[in-house]
């Protein structure tokens, strides 16, 4: 029993030391749904290069409108005919990746006009998407395991209320939040939502934005901007890329060389630092840039 009890406290801290470490890991989130040549769902979490996976875009919703999900070519909603992806999402969180539905996208038709239109698509998503219960949930059993906010148009109000009602529901079971919004700070549209500090997870967009990218070579934008985003109140700051340099026509992306040894050795460097996020998973098969960054990412 002594000797039982020595090995406990020699295991103990190693126990502590190493749930510590996991719990901090950096990971690479992507978006999928945008393009039917991408692959399928499982087969993007079975790279094994990805803890989140955001399903894009549920991009109807608010003022009076039905919610409407947009996957590209992989399948029609309007006919229950992604309810297979049910599979697929279990497939993707028993390997312990996070599954999101993102909202919105930049061309999507959306807003939400009052706190009560913010609460009842809240609950709609927990319905639908979450912990809730529906005889028409668009992506079937599946419980996703949270809400990812790529809010690009339709004004900004109420998705702080949007956040604060999403999150009330995480007494039953959590909704994890993230937030893509665009470099320049403040965001125009999720500045309000980003302030309530809900959000798990800000994947800040740095493509498209000349302002706080990477261009000529220089990193010095992309950094200043970083070292700003990094104040905001979230659990865990992402630097959100685009995985190809036709992901972003305006901009802003950055050879895996130049971020593996000019950029991710300054920004690990925060305490919020949690990985990043590449725009998009059909963009980053046709390059292979998370295979290329995933062994620098921690």
């Amino acid at each position: 029993m002594e000797s039982l009890k020595k090995a406990s406290l020699v295991l103990f801290p190693i126990l502590v030391l190493s749930l510590f470490n996991h719990s901090n890991a950096a990971g690479i989130a992507v978006y999928w749904g945008q393009n039917g040549g991408e692959g399928s769902l499982a087969d993007t979490c079975n790279t094994g290069n990805y803890e989140f996976v955001n399903i894009a875009f549920l991009s109807t919703f608010g003022s009076g409108q039905t919610p409407q999900l947009n996957l590209a070519g992989h399948c029609d909603p309007s006919s229950n005919g992604c309810t297979g992806f049910s599979s697929e999402i279990q497939t993707c969180q028993n390997r312990g990746i996070k599954v999101l539905l993102s909202l919105g996208g930049s061309a999507g038709t959306y807003s939400l006009n009052s706190a009560d239109d913010a609460t009842q698509l809240a609950n709609y998503l927990w319905d639908n998407f979450l912990g809730g219960q529906s005889g028409s949930r668009p992506l079937g059993d599946a419980v996703l395991d949270g809400v990812d906010f790529d809010i690009e148009s339709g004004g900004s109000n109420h998705y702080d209320d949007l956040a604060r009602a999403l999150n009330s529901l995480s007494s039953q079971k959590k909704v994890y939040l993230s937030a893509a919004p665009q470099c320049i700070i403040p965001d125009q549209h999720l500045d309000a939502a980003i302030q309530t500090g809900l959000f798990d997870y800000v994947w800040v967009q740095f493509y498209n934005n000349p302002s706080c990218q990477y261009s000529n070579g220089g990193t010095t934008n992309l950094i200043n901007s970083w070292n700003q985003w990094i104040t905001v109140p979230a659990s865990l700051v992402f630097m959100g890329l685009p995985a190809s340099d036709a992901a972003a026509p305006s901009g802003g992306f950055v050879s895996t060389d130049v971020l593996t040894s000019q950029v991710l050795p300054v920004i690990k460097q925060s305490s919020k630092y949690g990985g990043v996020m590449l725009w998009d998973r059909f963009n980053d098969v046709q390059t292979g840039y998370s295979a290329a960054i995933i062994g620098s990412i921690n």
